[in-house]
């Protein structure tokens, strides 16, 4: 089988996308109103009507381009410049991207912390008071 025939089998890239998103051909049948049988010889079809595209696509998540131009060499080199490109601020910057400030977040954790431990402290000295009160009235 010739690399061309196998990257133009619209049933393998369907299948592809499917398995990347970790969906099941059950999940995928129930979205699209249709059964798991259906799904599997709709993998195996080599061809699909534009229709029956648009509504896998949508079922997916996806575009119809995307289904159709969809390659698994593709698929690894977004994933390994995903991060290559972490450092860069252009408009397409993978990096992490934060909405607050990492510090801030970690110092309010550390004064909740604080204030349970403290809450946590004092309930063992009520605790203690109250049993010494008990032997007390003995």
């Amino acid at each position: 089988m010739s690399t061309l025939t196998k990257s133009n089998h619209i049933g393998r890239k369907i299948s592809r996308i499917r398995e990347l998103r970790d969906m099941k051909q059950e999940a995928l049948a129930q979205a699209m109103g249709t059964n798991q049988q259906t799904i599997s010889a709709l993998e195996n079809s080599e061809t699909i009507s534009e229709e029956k595209l648009v509504e896998v696509a949508k079922a997916l998540g996806v575009s119809v381009e995307a289904l159709k131009n969809f390659s698994d060499e593709a698929a690894i080199n977004y994933f390994n410049n995903f991060y290559d490109n972490s450092g860069s601020q252009g408009s397409f910057s993978h990096g992490p991207v934060f909405t607050f400030n990492p510090l801030d977040k970690l110092i309010e954790a550390y004064e909740e912390n604080k204030k349970l431990y403290e809450r946590l402290v004092q309930a063992e000295k009520d605790k203690v008071e109250f049993l010494q009160n008990i032997l007390k009235d003995r």
